[in-house]
């Protein structure tokens, strides 16, 4: 018996002398970054805003990695199946665990279980913008517009289950309109179809908010507690319907099994990132949220309620997707 436990106390020790030497020469090559939308909208241009600023941090490269499908259920597999060792990170968005498994039937891999938050991000409220040939100033002219119309308007968002989709269907209940909903792969490409009169709305935050300022997309309102900074001059929703509020967020995770010393040298790198005035200047230029700083556990915490509030919502309107 005690050369037994000789042994699992030398495996043990060896194991954590390993360990901490693979934290200690992290990084030592390229990091991934994997994203779970195609390019052009908010999702990847948070990344690529704090995965230049994280490289230099690191010291090595962080590259980014476009794998648009599923809302985001593929990269978020794709991290969660990756080697525990930091060297493959997940740009995560709030749906993957929110919102997708109410909404898909069957999951790949468990969001909770699975993947390890390390470090939130950025917080953002989006914007309900119009193609400008709808003949609609202003939200209640929107509302009262998709009420006299028959069959009803189109919208885009950027998948089944994105906080896109819900805040629209969160929209239709709290005001009583109906409207069609048209899922695209993505923010870029559900704001190319808005732009060319495909459909006639949809909520979104970089990758209409610089359109909005254009001229070529009209801004309706934001959906946050208070006005957007991107964007002022528009009111809330809550400021015109009472009790409206729907917020998106974006966290940095890897799989579990990463070791921790691993995890802390990301989250002192990332709190750096996130502190630098030029981090936050760039995200507003864009329309993409602010600065979002958290504890894991905090993140977790906001995550748990969530899954309850929009699971309840999910459930109501009976999306699905097999």
């Amino acid at each position: 018996m005690k050369r037994l436990i000789g042994v699992i106390v030398a495996f043990a020790t060896a194991l954590c002398v390993a360990t901490t030497a693979q934290a200690q020469s992290y990084p030592n090559r390229p990091i991934r970054l994997v994203v779970g939308f195609p390019p052009g909208g908010a999702a990847d241009i948070i990344a690529r805003l704090y995965a230049q600023a994280l490289s230099v941090q690191l010291g090595q490269p962080v590259v980014i990695e476009n794998k648009p499908g599923t809302g985001g259920n593929l990269a978020s597999d794709i991290v969660a199946k990756a080697e525990p060792d930091g060297y493959t990170l997940l740009h995560g968005t709030e749906n993957v665990f929110i919102s997708n498994p109410h909404v898909y039937s069957r999951m790949p891999f468990d969001p909770f279980k699975d993947l390890v938050p390390v470090a939130s991000l950025v917080s953002n409220q989006i914007v309900l913008a119009v193609n400008p040939v709808v003949p609609a100033n202003t939200l209640t002219e929107f509302v009262e517009l998709a009420r006299r119309t028959k069959p009803p308007l189109f919208y885009a968002s950027i998948g089944n289950g994105s906080q896109h989709h819900l805040a629209m269907e969160m929209l239709k209940q709290h005001v009583n309109i109906d409207l069609t909903h048209v899922p695209y792969r993505g923010g870029g490409p559900a704001a190319i179809a808005l732009l060319g009169g495909e459909v006639s709305a949809m909520f979104g935050g970089g990758s209409v908010v610089p359109i909005i300022r254009s001229g070529k997309l009209r801004g309706l309102a934001s959906t946050g507690p208070v006005r957007n900074p991107a964007t002022p001059d528009l009111p809330t929703i809550g400021e015109v319907y009472p009790g409206y509020e729907a917020l998106s967020w974006h966290a940095v995770f890897v799989p579990a099994g990463t070791p921790q010393p691993i995890i802390e040298r990301l989250q002192k790198e990332i709190a750096v990132v996130l502190k630098q005035p030029e981090f936050a200047a760039r995200l507003a230029s864009t329309g993409s949220g602010e600065p979002y700083s958290a504890t894991p556990q905090e993140l977790t915490a906001r995550m748990k309620r969530d899954y309850e509030k929009y699971g309840k919502l999910i459930r109501s309107i009976g999306i699905k997707v097999e």
